[in-house]
């Protein structure tokens, strides 16, 4: 099972991503942090990712393995993350066959409603009660 966390800027919400997965999803789980930049590649592998990749290219490419792809919905607008998200990485994760897991998390000019506003922390758990659904894990 592949697990492609993707993020951008500083990584630091990629990071804390691929901390808890790391933590809480059995080895058997391969993590790949897909970093929009160097910086958000490095923090999440510096948490303990399988592999990491940095780019256009290398998210594009790496998508198409994952199983799961989780990150700020951020990842999913053209243009968002200061620039960083391109329409290629934006389509890219769009048209993966992997489920997609987007945390609540947008860009100033957007709102999303009808959502519940919840720390990072717990949208995180979220998250992976969602991946332990989708896989049947306790």
């Amino acid at each position: 099972m592949v697990i492609a966390v993707i993020d951008g800027m500083g990584g630091g919400i990629g990071g804390q991503i691929v901390s808890h997965l790391r933590h809480e999803l059995p080895s058997y789980f391969e993590i790949y942090a897909l970093g929009t930049n160097s910086a958000a590649t490095s923090a999440m592998l510096k948490n303990h990712a399988n592999k990491g990749a940095t780019g256009e290219n290398a998210i594009a490419v790496s998508v198409k393995k994952a199983n799961v792809i989780i990150g700020p919905v951020s990842i999913v607008i053209p243009n968002s993350m200061m620039g960083e998200v391109t329409n290629k990485i934006a389509l890219a994760i769009s048209e993966a066959e992997g489920l997609k897991i987007l945390l609540p998390l947008a860009p100033e000019n957007f709102e999303l409603v009808g959502l519940e506003n919840k720390p990072l922390l717990l949208l995180i758990k979220d998250a992976i009660a969602s991946i332990k659904k989708e896989f049947n894990i306790k």
